[in-house]
């Protein structure tokens, strides 16, 4: 018969019990303060968006004198139907094609403009990082007027690039310091690696600091799509002919055209709203990843 040689276990003071228990309550229960704060924040989200849906399937008399937190009585897609018929599709696709060229022109420039200002250490690269940031703190509301000369000299006024140039422009700056910032991530072994196999700073670039910067590359082409897709200052004073309106401008004119028809400018918004809001869907972690700052990591 073998003998137990094994040191008995110290017995836990009363007040070592307590604290424990306590701590299992606390973390049977969570954060009651936390839940209920995220409760009030999903209130504060979920009302107007609902009230937004709900009043576009309205009908007109019953979006004036009914209750706006009350789900229509009689719901109708006649709302959507007028702006569909209203030239809605041509500004979709004309803030689709200004989203994406503005996304694509961003980020052909912006990727080597970081790459060389975190690899290179010469003056002049560092003037032209700082010249980048300095474009952070220039509202576009300052030189819209010689913007919009410098438009019409170059006989761009009222087409699409008038608004995709200079809303490319003022995403620069931004995305110039957040790719920066990315690039840095990546370790210096890394470079002194691919370079000692000879490779060239074009191939570490293409093989090394873009696909270790994808969270970066993402958050910015969602900021530029978003800037690019809810702009209202270059569309209002570049263009001016119905073939190159996009949704903002639009929308403006929704308001005026169907001054009386709340319902069709709630469902001219909704309709807007939709295909950016999907893309956010899908790209939503790389954004929250990119802007924590996480990198490629």
């Amino acid at each position: 018969m073998s003998i137990d040689t094994r040191p008995e276990a110290p017995a836990m003071s009363p007040a070592i019990r307590r604290r424990g228990a306590a701590a299992r309550r606390r973390k049977s229960w969570g954060n009651p303060l936390a839940g209920l704060g995220s409760l009030v924040w999903l209130i504060i989200v979920v009302v107007p968006l609902y009230t937004l849906i709900s009043s576009s399937l309205m009908h007109q008399d019953e979006a004036l004198n009914g209750d706006p937190l009350a789900f229509p009585t009689h719901p109708t897609l006649d709302n959507y139907n007028t702006v569909l018929n209203s030239g809605f599709s041509t500004m979709l696709v004309n803030t689709a094609i200004v989203a994406a060229s503005t996304v694509v022109i961003v980020l052909l420039l912006a990727v080597p403009v970081a790459y060389v200002a975190v690899r290179t250490r010469s003056r002049l690269s560092s003037l032209a990082f700082r010249t980048f940031l300095l474009g952070v703190a220039i509202p576009a509301q300052a030189v819209i007027v010689p913007l919009y000369l410098l438009i019409g000299k170059m006989g761009l006024y009222d087409t699409l690039p008038a608004i995709i140039l200079p809303t490319a422009a003022f995403a620069m700056p931004v995305a110039v310091l957040v790719l920066s910032g990315t690039m840095r991530d990546v370790s210096e072994e890394m470079y002194e690696a691919m370079a000692l196999d000879g490779a060239s700073p074009l191939r570490m670039l293409w093989q090394l600091a873009i696909p270790m910067s994808k969270a970066g590359i993402s958050t910015v082409a969602i900021y530029t799509a978003l800037q690019a897709w809810n702009g209202f200052l270059f569309p209002l004073i570049l263009t001016q002919s119905e073939e190159n309106r996009v949704l903002t401008l639009g929308l403006f004119n929704f308001m005026t055209q169907f001054g009386v028809n709340i319902p069709a400018v709630l469902a001219a918004i909704v309709l807007s709203v939709v295909p950016i809001f999907a893309v956010y869907l899908v790209a939503r972690k790389a954004l929250i990843n990119g802007l924590m700052g996480v990198g490629g990591k």
